[in-house]
């Protein structure tokens, strides 16, 4: 593991270091494959790699998939990969998706309130955090050109057939937590969408070498 170990982030340590590649199904690992390609052509010609997953609000899986994509290129001392996130509307960040991340380790701190809150996520001591809102996917916070768009819901994949800028179109697709919401099962389904998107992301950046 790349990422330092200590006693603010040992709990984040531990999270990764339990995950199994091995849960991973053949069919889920050819969807994946086009992101490990995508990656490993850009570092082999020394260029930045650029990616911007993409959800419809912009307020779930989007944001998970970001997170773990940009703490899994740090577990394994990746440089030059800078992740985003973005949808086709700008929404808020589902407050269970900042617990979930609470609660994998991560440090959550809520800079700003209001209808659509700023979160600066850490992950590591000596890492910059993410910084997490709700924007749409062509956000000027967002990179404009040489960015692979990831699409991880079937509804904004179908409804935005053209990315502006976008070098590549990637649909990955995870089921959305969000059908859980105000029922006894919201943390444990949140948690296991964020434990698989976790893992997906863990094999991706393994296979760059």
């Amino acid at each position: 593991m790349y990422m330092k170990k200590n006693d603010h982030f040992s709990a984040l340590n531990d999270f990764i270091n339990n995950l199994k590649i091995s849960e991973i199904s053949s069919e889920r690992k050819e969807i994946l494959e086009p992101i490990i390609n995508y990656i490993v052509n850009k570092a082999a010609d020394s260029q930045i790699v650029n990616l911007n997953f993409i959800c419809t609000h912009n307020s779930r899986r989007s944001h998970l998939s970001q997170i773990w994509a940009q703490v899994m290129a740090a577990h394994f001392g990746i440089q030059g990969v800078h992740c985003y996130s973005g949808g086709t509307e700008a929404t808020a960040l589902f407050p269970m998706v900042a617990e979930t991340l609470r609660n994998s380790g991560m440090q959550i701190h809520q800079i700003t309130n209001g209808i659509n809150p700023v979160y600066a996520i850490k992950f590591s001591e000596n890492s910059s955090p993410i910084i997490g809102f709700s924007k749409r996917s062509d956000d000027d916070f967002n990179p404009k050109s040489h960015f692979a768009a990831v699409m991880t819901c079937s509804h904004a994949d179908e409804n935005c057939p053209v990315i502006l800028g976008a070098e590549h179109r990637i649909p990955i697709m995870y089921e959305d937590p969000k059908n859980s919401d105000n029922t006894p099962q919201q943390s444990k389904v949140y948690a296991q969408r964020s434990r698989q998107i976790a893992t997906e992301m863990l094999y991706v950046f393994s296979k760059i070498k």
